[in-house]
């Protein structure tokens, strides 16, 4: 069985944070989490929220393990990330 594609993804609240996650259906995962209890508790108080950056990656585990490093980017790195849409230096230069 082969698996399918994920997402990891960056949305803008309406306070202006960044949020990251990972899904395998991008445009219902940023309904959710405009219009459903199933959105992340972070975003269900800070909607609504929008798209800004986003990439595909073949399988789960390699989505987490970027989520993660996109997690763990300072603010300012993120922004430049949404801005750049350079994942890959901004990820080396971490």
């Amino acid at each position: 069985m082969s698996e399918s594609c994920w997402f990891v993804y960056v949305v803008r609240c309406s306070d202006n944070s960044l949020y990251c996650g990972t899904t395998v259906d991008l445009s219902r995962r940023i309904k959710e989490h405009n219009v459903s209890r199933k959105g992340a508790k972070y975003t269900r108080t800070r909607r609504p929220v929008k798209l800004v950056w986003s990439t595909e990656v073949f399988n789960r585990s390699e989505a987490l393990k970027l989520e993660l490093k996109v997690k763990k980017l300072s603010k300012k790195k993120k922004e430049l990330l949404v801005e750049s849409n350079d994942f890959i230096g901004l990820l080396s230069k971490q």
